[in-house]
């Protein structure tokens, strides 16, 4: 039997430090959240299992960030960097090689710096357990701020046939090798799936001196930014396959060629269409997903649209005091949109955290406002999940499909509460749509509880 005792003794060993929010992650949604919730009032902790702050965008270093944000046009490693300099002249503490191992929620005041005159609708405490080489510590914070981003789809997870040879990696481990640990992935690549990470992979293995075979796509449409297509693929004559996909891997010990077969319209593999193509390397660039295994532990609603976390406005989860931000929310197009998205978060974390609210965007969330947001028509989901405050509400959604012309509208039971113009929609880009406070008024005039946001394509006469 174990000793009672000494299990006490060791959880008591276990070293405790206090702070008003504690963010996980130190990617670029995890630096702009620790930072705006500094500039908050906030004392504030980054944990970041990796030894340097960046998260993904130390290995992105192709152009395109911060067009946004900086007005300039920068790589990923610049991005980031200018976010890593803004962290550090701030006292705000690192917690670097730390992994997360659980979040746990008490009721009462933690130690240290925590102020004595919470209000009442801060009194739980969370607290992050983490290791580093130095051992086990304990962070307690009133706010979280959940920022892990995602991680590629594997082959498992698609369920390519046939054998299981070297030479298969997912276009963002093969992005790491070439640009981070100077190794060249393979000779001649296919590339699986057009998603922005594999459009960028296209012109990377080019430009390396890797003969990319073709990029192919289940879906009749490119998934990646149309600036992507032409920009890794039409410059550098790389082909395009859609309504193709891949439906075996040939080789033993190193890949020696995949099957490539045309897809029907409800992407089943059309017989007779197949073909084999030669290569020593597979890239598959087929879909991210959020990293909410922390999430879940610690009791946090997922959507299963998005697989992130079911948010309010203020992007707070279903665990008072638990927000979550970036690509661990939802897979954004842009590292400048989860920048501003997570600068939101930190804002709502920090205000939660000190006792003046949960919600900075303004407005009364009072009792009487909880609203539910679900997509319907060629919307794939709606963000955030829940509305609980009569205030500006900035909505997030992709669409499932590309169209040429659709509207957004807003619905409450049978009434028409919003129509916007008529436009075009394209799965690769998020769109944002600004709810108005009377909208959500009248609703909640109607009595009802959901409102419902639907993108309903535009029939030509």
């Amino acid at each position: 039997m174990r000793d009672g005792r000494a299990d006490a003794g060791a959880t008591e060993a276990v070293q405790t430090q206090a702070f008003d929010v504690v963010v996980i992650g130190g990617g670029p949604a995890g630096m702009a959240a620790a930072l705006a919730a500094h500039k908050a009032g906030a004392h504030v902790a980054i944990v970041e299992r990796e030894q340097h702050l960046g998260g993904i965008l130390r290995q992105c270093i192709h152009p395109g960030f911060g067009l946004s944000h900086f007005k300039q046009e920068l790589t990923g490693p610049e991005y980031a960097q200018r976010f890593i300099d803004q962290v550090c002249s701030t006292d705000i503490a690192l917690f670097l090689g730390s992994m997360v191992l659980g979040i746990d929620s008490g009721e009462g005041e933690a130690v240290g710096t925590l102020n004595a005159d919470k209000t009442a609708g801060a009194t739980a405490v969370h607290t992050v357990t983490l290791m580093s080489r130095t051992g086990m510590l304990q962070l307690t914070g009133r706010a979280v701020v959940l920022a892990m981003g995602c991680r590629e789809r594997t082959r498992s997870e698609i369920k390519i046939p046939g054998s299981r040879p070297a030479g298969v990696f997912t276009a963002g481990l093969a992005q790491r090798y070439i640009n981070i640990e100077n190794l060249k992935p393979g000779s001649r690549a296919v590339i699986l799936g057009s998603g922005d990470i594999g459009l960028i992979m296209a012109r990377r293995c080019t430009l390396e001196g890797i003969s990319v075979e073709g990029v192919y796509e289940l879906m009749p449409y490119a998934n990646g930014l149309r600036r992507n297509v032409k920009n890794c693929l039409d410059d550098f004559g790389i082909p395009l396959h859609l309504s193709t996909t891949v439906t075996r891997v040939i080789g033993h010990d190193r890949v020696e060629a995949v099957e490539v077969s045309r897809v029907d319209e409800s992407l089943a593999p059309i017989p007779g269409t197949e073909r084999v193509v030669p290569c020593d390397t597979l890239l598959l660039s087929v879909g991210l997903i959020p990293e909410n295994e922390l999430s879940v532990g610690a009791g946090v609603e997922l959507d299963p649209r998005t697989r992130g976390a079911v948010v309010d406005q203020s992007l707070q989860t279903g665990v008072p005091g638990i927000f979550a931000c970036g690509n661990v929310l939802h897979v954004h197009d842009l590292a400048d949109n989860v920048t501003t998205e997570s600068e939101r978060a930190g804002a709502a974390a920090a205000a939660y955290a000190l006792g003046s609210g949960a919600n900075v965007e303004a407005g009364d969330a009072g009792a009487s406002c909880q609203l539910k947001v679900s997509p319907a028509g060629i919307a794939g989901y709606a963000l955030p999940g829940r509305i609980t405050a009569v205030a500006l509400t900035k909505l997030n959604f992709r669409v499932r499909r590309p169209v040429d012309a659709a509207r957004v509208r807003i619905l409450a039971g049978d009434e028409e509460l919003f129509a916007g113009k008529v436009r075009p929609f394209k799965p690769s880009v998020m769109e944002s749509f600004p709810l108005p406070a009377k909208v959500i008024q009248s609703a909640l005039n109607l009595g009802v509880s959901e409102i419902v946001l639907s993108v309903d394509p535009i029939e030509e006469a």
